[in-house]
Parts: C-alpha cells; structure tokens; sequence
C-alpha cells in the first residue's frame, strides 16, 4: 500500500467490543496477567504495555502511523516538538562531542546548541545551509552530529537532502538528524536520503487545528532504542489523549497539506505584486534562490510564506493589528492563518546579528497560510498592507 493508505489504514489491536474508530486509553498503568508476565515485559522478552509514561496503545498507534510516512524503523513520542528535538540530542551526545548544525534554525533550538549544551561540554559549529564546502571545514574528529531544518523556521532556506545524504556517507558514525517539522512527511522524505532521525513539532502540521502539543522522532532502530533509554527515566512523555487526536489529525494529512500549499503558493504570488512588499520567500516560487532544490526534493511547497514590509518595524506592528480574519500568535500549521512577527516573538531571544544572519529582517512577517478560501485570505492581507 501507498504510505498515506498505510497511515491511515493503521489501528490499535481492536477491543473484545470491536470498536471501529480506536478508543481513548487513559490509563497509567498495565494489568500483568501474572507475575512471571510482568517479570518478562521488564526484562523485554516479552512485548506489551508497563506504563504510559513509557508506552500506550494511543502512543504507539500515532508512531506508528508517523514511521509509515517517513518510512522509518522506529519511533518515539514526545510530550512536546521541542522535547522531541532535545531528546534526539540528549539521548545521543556526550561531554566532549561535537555538534554541525545550519545556521537556520529555530529559535529554542538555537538555545540548547549555543546555551544550554555548552553547560555539558558539548560543543557546535554552525554553517550555512547553501554552501557545501563549509559543511566539510566544520567537521572536526569529535563530531557526533549534523542538525538541520529543512525548510527552515521562519526564512525558509532549503539544505539538499540528497547531497548531504551523500556527503554522511564519508561519516558513518555521524547522526544525521533534520526538523522536518515545515515539510511535513507528505512532502518531503529525508530518510530516503540516507538520513538517521527525523524530528517533528507534531503540535503544527500534524495536528493541524491549534489543539494539542506533541512532538515525534523517527529512524533507525538502533537510534531510537537509546532514545527510549533517555524518555523511560526522564519522562518527556507524550499524553494518551493527544497521541488520540494526534493520529487521526494524520488521517487527513495529505488533504490538508494539499490545500496549505495552493493557497500559500497563490499567497506568495499576490505579495510579489504589492508595493509595500520588498521580499518574499516560499519554495515554490521562481524568484525563491532554492527553487530547482525545492522542486526536487519537495512534492509542494508548504504552508509557510514569509515576507519582509518596506518600512520596518513600525510597518509591521501596523499591519499586524489592520488584519481583520489572519490572527496573530506564534504557532503555525493550523487551519486557520496566522500571521506572526519572528524578530519580536519566536526569534526574540537572538541578537540582532545572529536575526540578520537568518535573515530576519524588523519588517519580516511570517504567514501560516490555513485552509480558509485562498481569495478571503489574500483580501485580508493585501487590505492590510494597504492600511499599513
């Protein structure tokens, strides 16, 4: 079966009551049918439930569905994106190893690599995603893994899959570890690349409505068995609940990210029509630096379209508060659009210098472009561009 018909064909075992749509397990814990079962469910001879902190039908189920679309060996679920990314990290590093990552990454992401790792001797080095040879100067003899997101959060800068796939091949004791968080698996599939984990917000696309946090990692078996170590006695635990709704926000994927990306590419056309717009970023678009790229290694474009206003800052703020329908908050990925301001909120916390290298600009804007009718959402912008 096609991966799409896989993961939504994926199902819990059924219940003695036969259930059609998987029910909601919200349970602690597991009953052991006796006590030499529970010894060897411990002992891991034996597969099955012990503790949702570390496994529930619920959670397994969502895993499941997110391996078959990224074709991956194994997974794990997290009670947040940014736990799922921490973990991929923590599980794996140690005092004395190295990190290479692209510059273009999301802002708490560039917290742990530059702030908090340090703490525990880890060490990183970043590189811009669009020049080969810096990815080859930055490796150094401790080198544990190589970061990235692909496109990136919020300039939507690409790294070639296929070439980096290639150029791990000289490295095999490297992690190869992207955010695949914007793509989405139904756009785009690193693991076909060579790649080791895969790592998702799943509280964005996957979710798809604004309701629940959750975050996913995927890949190789061996990978995800010492992540399993570090989530049994830290706890980053996604809920059965959301893992519940998680999975059957996956059902309708593919339809969902259909839509995003017609609309955001119709979006990004009109805003390199309008006068008061000096850039606009999204992979599907000709004048976007990494189109060929993005049309290679991308089914669509996504949902995302970022685009920088005349006058700055205070042109900014005023077409924010003009819009009428687009809300503004920090997530994306919902089915209603967003609109977002990366240098005052998400991105708050960098430099100046280190928002200029990724190319945040005081009148960038970020548009989470939703599944309303594409001409209601550009009327709403454009009218408040033109009121800004």
């Amino acid at each position: 079966m096609n991966e799409q018909t896989k993961a939504i064909r994926e199902q819990a075992d059924r219940s003695l009551y036969r259930e059609h749509a998987v029910p909601l397990y919200l349970t602690s814990s597991f009953i052991f049918d006796s006590a030499e079962q529970g010894r060897a469910i411990f002992a891991e001879e034996e597969e099955g439930n012990v503790y949702s902190r570390y496994s529930n039908p619920n959670t397994t189920e969502f895993i499941n569905k997110v391996c078959d679309l990224e074709g991956a060996e194994a997974g794990l679920a997290f009670s947040s994106g940014m736990a799922a990314v921490f973990a991929s990290f923590a599980a794996l590093l140690r005092s004395g190893d190295h990190v290479v990552a692209c510059r273009a990454i999301f802002g708490s992401t560039h917290q742990l690599i530059t702030k908090l790792f340090p703490r525990w001797g880890i060490t990183s080095t970043y590189v811009d995603a669009s020049e080969p040879e810096a990815w080859e100067k930055a490796i150094q003899p401790n080198t544990r893994m190589i970061f990235l997101e692909t496109p990136s959060n919020p300039g939507l800068e690409l790294v070639d899959l296929e070439w980096l796939g290639r150029f791990k091949e000289k490295y095999p004791n490297i992690i190869l570890n992207v955010d695949n968080c914007f793509a989405t698996p139904y756009l785009q599939k690193p693991m076909r690349y060579g790649f080791d984990l895969v790592s998702h917000s799943a509280t964005k696309y996957m979710d798809g409505q604004g309701r629940v946090l959750g975050g996913v990692v995927v890949g190789k078996k061996a990978l995800i068995d010492e992540l399993m170590f570090f989530i049994r006695h830290t706890g980053p635990a996604l809920s059965p609940f959301n893992a519940w709704v998680l999975s059957k926000s996956i059902e309708t994927l593919g339809l969902r990210m259909d839509r995003h990306c017609s609309n955001a590419l119709r979006v990004a056309e009109e805003l390199e029509q309008h006068p008061q717009v000096m850039q606009v970023r999204y992979p599907f678009l000709p004048s976007h630096p990494q189109y060929h790229l993005a049309k290679k290694q991308m089914k669509a474009g996504g949902g995302i379209v970022t685009f920088v206003v005349k006058d700055g800052f205070e042109q900014a703020k005023r077409f924010l508060d003009a819009l009428q329908m687009i809300r503004i908050t920090s997530n994306l990925g919902d089915s209603r659009s967003i609109a977002t301001h990366p240098a005052s909120t998400t991105h708050s916390k960098l430099t100046e210098e280190e928002r200029q290298q990724l190319g945040i600009q005081p009148g960038s804007i970020r548009i989470s472009v939703g599944l309303e009718d594409a001409e209601d959402i550009i009327a709403d912008i454009v009218q408040a561009l033109n009121n800004s």
